[in-house]
């Protein structure tokens, strides 16, 4: 039923839990298959992936160019992409087996949340689901499920080094409008390292400022760079 294609480099702190969330996989589950799509890891990824039973493909470093090389070769009629430091909750094969039961033409991404007792974390992800139910404009850290004939549809992942969730979803909302995808009430639970690392109010306000800067014409060259 769906292909799981996990984007990774240098994954190896968090790619076993975001596997083992996912379930059991192949023939009468929810998960046909997971492809891990590396972009040139040096660390213990691979032998992750290849433990837990994973498809590897290679591609490029660059999120957008990985995820495309992986649905490029996945064989199911969904695709679930997700990020490698994300873990799904229990409840997730139930929601999303539902969803695809009833969707048509509608994509879907889950409820966001960090792997943090923070409340700055809570913050932070109750500031990222008012922008999905607003502005329609979720993050890939929420996961996406979409049917391959949708995904085709509106042309898939473009090679871009950041924003190529970004712009996945306005080329959905903008083929479908708002109603395009349906958020579902499994926790999409993601690292908070890099907001601990970094300090939250700084990292907030530098994804708010780069995200303008994309929606006002920047390139994501140009914006990658900034980012790192």
């Amino acid at each position: 039923m769906i292909s799981v294609v996990i984007p990774t480099l240098n994954a190896e702190a968090r790619l076993q839990a975001c596997l083992e969330a996912l379930g059991p996989v192949g023939a009468g589950n929810a998960v046909e298959e997971v492809i891990v799509a590396d972009g040139g890891s040096t660390d213990r990824t691979l032998d992750i992936a290849a433990a837990r039973g994973a498809r590897i493909v290679t591609a490029p470093a660059g999120r957008g160019g990985q995820l495309a090389a992986g649905a490029d070769v996945a064989r199911g009629g969904w695709f679930l992409f997700l990020h490698a430091d994300t873990a799904l909750d229990a409840r997730w094969a139930a929601d999303a087996t539902a969803h695809m039961a009833k969707a048509g033409d509608r994509a879907a991404v889950f409820t966001l949340a960090f792997d943090a007792a923070a409340p700055a974390a809570r913050f932070v992800s109750f500031g990222a689901m008012l922008r999905t139910r607003i502005f329609r404009l979720p993050y890939g850290d929420q996961g996406l499920l979409i049917s391959r004939r949708l995904y085709e549809d509106i042309g898939g992942y473009r090679t871009m080094p950041l924003f190529e969730d970004v712009d996945i979803i306005r080329r959905l909302v903008a083929a479908r409008g708002r109603g395009a995808f349906r958020i579902l009430p499994a926790a999409a639970t993601t690292s908070a390292e890099r907001y601990e690392r970094l300090g939250y109010a700084r990292c907030v306000l530098r994804n708010a400022a780069l995200l303008a800067r994309y929606l006002a014409g920047a390139a994501p060259e140009t914006l990658a760079k900034a980012y790192r």
